[in-house]
C-alpha cells in the first residue's frame, strides 16, 4: 500500500470525491502531520510551530463543522504503531462527522473556510483524509 500525505488534493481526486453520489452522514478520519515550524506565505508568525498554526485553523473549522450540523468526535496524539510500518507516524488523529457530502462541500467552499485555510496550509506538512461510513 502506497501512502502519500498531501495538503491539497489533486484536482482529479477532489472532483472524484465531490462527484460521488450523496449517501448521508459520514465520518472523516484525519491523519495529520505537522511542520516543525509554521510557514505562512507572507512570512508572518515564524515563531509558531506547525501544530500551533494548525490549532488556529482547528478552532475556526470546529465552529464551521458545528454550524452545519456536524461534530468533532475525537482528537488525539499519535503515540505509537502496533501493526504495520510507515516511514514517519502522523502527529494527530481527528474524527469529524459531517451530515452530508453536500454540507462538507459547502463548508469547504465557503468564505469562512477561505478565511482560515491559510492556518491549515501554514501548519500541515501533510495529511490523509479518509471518508468512512457506519455499517447499516
Amino acid at each position: 500500500m502506497k501512502v502519500e500525505n498531501a495538503v491539497i488534493p489533486p484536482m482529479e481526486q477532489a472532483l472524484e470525491f465531490f462527484g460521488a453520489p450523496e449517501d448521508g452522514p459520514f465520518v472523516m478520519v484525519n491523519l495529520l502531520k505537522f511542520k516543525d515550524r509554521a510557514e505562512y506565505a507572507d512570512g508572518s508568525d515564524a515563531q509558531l510551530t506547525g501544530r500551533e498554526a494548525y490549532a488556529r485553523y482547528g478552532e475556526g473549522v470546529t465552529k464551521l463543522v458545528e454550524a452545519l450540523g456536524g461534530a468533532m468526535h475525537y482528537s488525539g496524539e499519535v503515540t505509537g504503531l502496533m501493526i504495520g510500518e510507515v516511514e514517519d507516524l502522523w502527529d494527530l488523529v481527528a474524527l469529524v462527522e459531517y451530515p452530508s457530502l453536500a454540507a462538507f462541500r459547502d463548508m469547504a467552499l465557503s468564505p469562512e473556510m477561505a478565511a482560515i485555510e491559510h492556518h491549515r496550509k501554514a501548519g500541515l506538512a501533510g495529511q490523509l483524509n479518509i471518508k468512512t461510513k457506519a455499517r447499516a
